[in-house]
Order: C-alpha cells, then sequence, then structure tokens
C-alpha cells in the first residue's frame, strides 16, 4: 500500500513553486508536473546544496521533501554555436 501524504509537497521547478501531488515522483511525473511540461529536448536536475547537482532520468523515482529545488537544462549543448 502506497503512503497516503495528507498535504501536498512544495517544490520548485525552474524557478517556479509546485505542489507535488505524490510523495515519490518520477523524473517524467516531474517533467509533466511543469508548466509548460518540460520537453525530451531539455534534461532535468535536482539541485543538490554543496554537491554536484543531479540529473533525474523520466524513469528514475524521487522521495520528495519540501523546498526541494529542480531545473531543466538543454539536453545537447553546442559549444560556439
Amino acid at each position: 500500500m502506497e503512503p497516503h501524504h495528507e498535504h501536498p509537497i512544495h517544490i520548485i521547478i525552474d524557478k517556479k513553486n509546485y505542489s507535488a501531488p505524490n510523495p515519490v515522483m518520477t523524473g517524467a511525473d516531474l517533467r509533466a508536473l511543469a508548466q509548460p511540461p518540460i520537453g525530451p529536448q531539455r534534461d532535468l536536475f535536482l539541485v543538490v546544496p554543496g554537491g554536484d547537482d543531479e540529473k533525474i532520468a523520466s524513469d528514475r523515482s524521487v522521495t520528495l521533501k519540501p523546498g526541494m529545488h529542480f531545473y531543466s537544462a538543454p539536453a545537447t549543448i553546442n559549444p560556439g554555436a
């Protein structure tokens, strides 16, 4: 049985506040939660204070905590373009 969460968890994606409906969401769920949704041409990252930010694959599950920050960035970077 999945844990019941009384209140949505407030997270930030690309500097916008969102209420996550579930305490565990996949990268695909988080991409769909963002408005506009984050497309496949961008990667999703979790901000890790004091460490390296983590790339969140679409099939990766993330246990959410209030105040978590995520951001998207171009999936392919073309230096000098």
